[in-house]
Parts: structure tokens; sequence; C-alpha cells
């Protein structure tokens, strides 16, 4: 098997799909980087219009306001893919076995109810606001310069249907080792020690160099 991370891989299918959602994951992480990149420039740019033409940019709130959802959000599902999303490491790193995998089980089937819940109510907050016999297909807009407000919306059940997809895949994997009684499952997060993690980010720098 080889890994990526904490997560191992290997020729199941399982572990064929996790593969073909990662690059999906990555997309949605890059956008979410690419928007905090761009708030970087939108501020450089409103406080030097602000300072030294007392013209500060016009809808900044507004803009921020729109790319929140997708910094905030997007990268979810790649994080929770790897485990590096918020985690009871404490109490899951002295679990071992079966009853490890018991307890990943129902952590990611209460997550994926909660989830699915979410997705649902996040698409009807969306065709609310959703509209094409109006102008931009917008229902609504921002106050300051009336940007319509449904794709940031949009970005919201798209990653949280993204996020159910992959959780999904993980309650899989985890009720697989259960089964079998697995020691290395594919397809989730595996609790690494300090010292697994220090010798993965050790093997890393060396990649890079």
């Amino acid at each position: 098997m080889s890994g990526s991370g904490a997560v191992l891989e290997d020729s199941s299918l399982l572990s064929r799909l996790d593969r073909a959602l990662l690059p999906i994951e990555r997309f949605c992480a890059l956008l979410s980087g690419l928007a905090i990149f761009s708030l970087m420039f939108l501020a450089v740019y409103s406080v030097t219009g602000r300072k030294f033409f007392a013209a500060p940019m016009m809808g900044y709130v507004d803009y921020i306001e729109a790319a929140m959802p997708v910094i905030a959000i997007m990268g979810v599902s790649y994080v929770q893919r790897d485990g590096t999303h918020i985690r009871m490491d404490m109490l899951v790193s002295v679990l071992k076995g079966r009853l490890l995998w018991l307890f990943e089980l129902i952590s990611v089937l209460l997550i994926l109810l909660l989830m699915v819940a979410l997705t649902w109510g996040a698409w009807d907050h969306f065709d609310r606001s959703f509209d094409c016999a109006r102008p931009f297909c917008s229902r609504d807009s921002s106050i300051d310069v009336s940007i319509p407000i449904w794709p940031s919306k949009l970005v919201v059940p798209i990653a949280f249907g993204v996020l159910v997809l992959r959780l999904v895949l993980q309650a899989v994997g985890y009720g697989r080792a259960l089964v079998l009684g697995l020691e290395n499952p594919v397809a989730v997060p595996l609790t690494l020690t300090v010292a697994e993690q220090a010798m993965i980010e050790a093997q890393s720098l060396e990649g890079s160099d």
C-alpha cells in the first residue's frame, strides 16, 4: 500500500473512489485559498485609497461577505479526508482495534446525518435567492453595491455536498475496518503518533529539496 499523509491507498474500489474525489477536494481548497489571497489585495487597495486619496473601495464589505462562504467552507472536505479537521485526538489516540473503528464510525455517521440536513437546508436557502426571471437571476443583493447573493449561497450546498461524499466514503471505510478487523484500512485518516507525524513531515521536507 502507498500512503498519502495519514491516508492509505490500494487497488480496491473504495480506494479508487477516494482518489477520484481527492482532486475535487483539492480544487475546492484551492478556490478557498485564492479567495483569501484576493481579499488581501482588496484590503490593500481599499486602505491605500482611503489613506492617500480619501476614496476607499466601494463595496469592500460586500465583497468580503460574498467571499466568506468560499473561505470558510470550501476546504472542509479536504481537511476531513486526512483528519486535520477538528478531532478528539486525546481520546482517539488511546483507542485501538475495533473499538477505535467503532468510535470513528459512530462519529462519522453522526456528522453525516448533520451534513445531509445542512445540505438540504442550504440548498433551500439558495433556491429562495435564485430566480432567473429577475435581473442577474437574483431575488436579493448586497446593501452597498448590490452584488447578487445567490452565488455565495450556492457555494454552501456544493461544499457540503462534497463533504457528504467524503463522509460516505469514510463511513464505508470505518465500517469495513470494523467488520474485517483491519489494522490499517484504506480511505480513512489513521491516527499517527507524534514520532510518525514528525517522520512524515521530515520526508515531505526532504522531497521538497
